[in-house]
Parts: C-alpha cells; sequence; structure tokens
C-alpha cells in the first residue's frame, strides 16, 4: 500500500482500540470515529513505502503486532487531512512569495523598489507597442542597406565597419525620436574616431543599447549569443562586428576578451556594461574586471559613460511599456593605467558618484 508524502509531527496519537479477534475481515474501511484504525491483513507484515526514503520525506509508519497479525494505526483527523493541509499550505506560501514579489517590485513592500506597477498606465503599453512597431519597421527597411554595402566593408573596414555602425545609428535615431528626447553632456571628453578605447557604464535598460548607438561611434558590443539567433537583428549584429558571449562558459569569456584585445589592436573600440547585467533597482551594481583587464593589456584608455533615465523609461521586467521622461548619457574624461583594479574603482567611483547628484 502507497500513501502520498505527509509532513511530519512531534506526536501521533492512536486512540481506537485494536480489534478484540483475528477473525475481523482482511480490510476494514476507515472508521467515523476520532482515531481511525485501517487496513491490516494475514500476511507476517504490512509495509507502508514511500517514492523516497521515508525518513527524509517525513512519512510516518506505526506498525504493531497483535495476536500475530501484523496492523498499521493511523490517525484520520491528523493522518488523512494532512496531505490536504501540506498542499493548501503550499498554495498559501506560493501565494505569499507572489504577493511579496509584486509588493516590492510595485514600491510597496521595500523602501529599495524603484519601479512601481501602480504608476503603469494605459498610455505607457500603447507607446510600447508602437515603440515595437517603429523599431521593426526601421530595422526591415535599414537591414537590405546593410546587406549591400556589407561585401565592401568587409574589404575595406573590415574590424571599424563605420558603414554598419552608421546605418545601426539612424535605426536607433528613428526608433527613440519619436518616445523620448536624449541629452549628451561631455562630448568634448569623446576620443577621435579612430582612437580605439575601451567604453564602460551603468546598465539600466533594454533602452542603453539604443541610446548607445546614436553616438554613432563604432564601438563593439557584447552580447549574448543568442541574440545573434534571431532574425534581421541577428544578422544587424553580426555585420556590425558585435562580439557573442556565452555567460556561464569560461572559455567563451576568454575566448571574448581575446576578440576584444584583437579588435583594439587593429583599431577599434569595445564596450562593456562591467555590471554585466541590467540593474534590478536602480542602483550601481559591482564592476566586474575584464573590460579593466583589456584596457591595461593594450594600453588604450578607459572612458567612463553614466546613463540616467533609461530604467525609468523602461524598467527591468517591463520591457512592453514605454513610460514617458527623458534620457541624459554624461561622457567622462578618459582614464588611463596599467592596473585593471584601479581603473575599475575609478570608473565605478566616477559613475557611482554621477548618478547620487543626477538621482
Amino acid at each position: 500500500m502507497e500513501l502520498s508524502s505527509l509532513p511530519s509531527v512531534s506526536s501521533f496519537s492512536l486512540c481506537h482500540p485494536k480489534p478484540r479477534s483475528s477473525a475481523t475481515l482482511p480490510f476494514l474501511p476507515f472508521s467515523n470515529r476520532k482515531g481511525a484504525y485501517f487496513g491490516y491483513s494475514l500476511c507476517k507484515r504490512a509495509t507502508l513505502r514511500n517514492s523516497c526514503n521515508s525518513a527524509q520525506n517525513n512519512f510516518l509508519r506505526i506498525s504493531r503486532t497483535h495476536d500475530g497479525v501484523s496492523r498499521c494505526y493511523f490517525n484520520q483527523k491528523e493522518g488523512l487531512n494532512r496531505s490536504y493541509y501540506n498542499s493548501k499550505l503550499h498554495n498559501e506560501n506560493k501565494l505569499s512569495r507572489y504577493i511579496v514579489a509584486r509588493s516590492e517590485f510595485a514600491g510597496t513592500g521595500t523602501p529599495d523598489a524603484a519601479y512601481s506597477l501602480s504608476e503603469i498606465k494605459p498610455g505607457s503599453k500603447v507607446r510600447g507597442v508602437c515603440f515595437y512597431a517603429v523599431t521593426a519597421i526601421a530595422a526591415i527597411l535599414l537591414i537590405w542597406f546593410m546587406l549591400v554595402l556589407h561585401p565592401f566593408v568587409l574589404l575595406f573596414d573590415r574590424y571599424r565597419r563605420k558603414a554598419q555602425h552608421f546605418i545601426a545609428k539612424l535605426w536607433a535615431m528613428a526608433t527613440v525620436a519619436p518616445f523620448f528626447k536624449i541629452e549628451f553632456e561631455g562630448l568634448e571628453n569623446l576620443p577621435p574616431q579612430d582612437v580605439p578605447a575601451v567604453y564602460v557604464s551603468n546598465h539600466q535598460s533594454f533602452l542603453d543599447i539604443y541610446t548607445l548607438l546614436t553616438l554613432g561611434r563604432s564601438f563593439k558590443f557584447i552580447s549574448k549569443t543568442g541574440i545573434f539567433l534571431y532574425p534581421i537583428i541577428g544578422w544587424a549584429m553580426s555585420m556590425m562586428g558585435l562580439i557573442p558571449l556565452k555567460r556561464m562558459d569560461s572559455r567563451s569569456q576568454l575566448d571574448c576578451l581575446k576578440r576584444c584585445m584583437d579588435l583594439i589592436r587593429n583599431g577599434a573600440s569595445v564596450f562593456f556594461f562591467p555590471e554585466g547585467t541590467r540593474s534590478k533597482d536602480g542602483k550601481l551594481g559591482a564592476f566586474k574586471k575584464g573590460a579593466f583587464s583589456v584596457a591595461a593589456k593594450t594600453g588604450v584608455p578607459v572612458v567612463p559613460m553614466t546613463l540616467i533615465g533609461t530604467g525609468k523609461i523602461m524598467p527591468l521586467g517591463l520591457e512592453g511599456v514605454i513610460n514617458s521622461g527623458s534620457v541624459k548619457v554624461v561622457i567622462h574624461k578618459p582614464i588611463k593605467g596599467s592596473d585593471p583594479e584601479i581603473l575599475c574603482n575609478e570608473a565605478r567611483n566616477t559613475i557611482a558618484d554621477t548618478l547620487k547628484h543626477q538621482c
């Protein structure tokens, strides 16, 4: 006989008296009394088993012998209802976790919550639909120019690929122009177009890529390998010479850094989000040192940039909405050095200070 797994209890009361005679029927139904006696047979021992180890899964079995016959006693109130109680408790816990997560995301669960579900307006959803419609139409129209130019780009500008990046700039500008404005500060700090550098910035939103493309710089982003498989967008990324990365693959990470150094040595620039992923609460995360190791080994400057406002317009987890607002990009003075840790700390402090004063 098999019973579903039940939670363990400290005590298990058995209050129904045992049958007086061994001539009882081979199997007795459950009693309506408080303590239920069930299931004994003329076999030497009845075994209750679970799909896993009974002790580990908190399954309780009590076996008693009476007149040479083995019986199992089970408390109906505590036992039979326990599987129902366990299921109910699981559902309540699941629901409570959902409520907590939702309330935190809505800004009511924790003081640090950055974006509010309650602030989402129907207009934001409509703008989100229009945003993706515009970006899709622009991509479909401009991809043909990339395809035509690509053989010439490979022949004459294999590493920088300025023509492809110019088309990507047009795509980004056409997409964001109807929805929000971008303000640039510190453009004088940008190195000349032909001078390779390592660009780094904070990462708040899916809109960060659009915003940075409007700069018109031919830096190579690092992106997840799976995105390169998307039609049109993935093709454009490949023609621009962007760098694929498998996040959890150490060999892919090493190949990525080698390719970055190779691009820099051939006159191209690379772009890193040192946090590794988008911020969940708008706060600046810890920086990884890969970008700064590349800069230190190749001797090129690190150009920190601070993105402000993209996370409020399109928060993480709400990629289907476009809120009203504006974006500001602050370009800081280049940093040079041979110690990756010093470069990392200085770049992060610069961005953190700017976020602190601007927000």
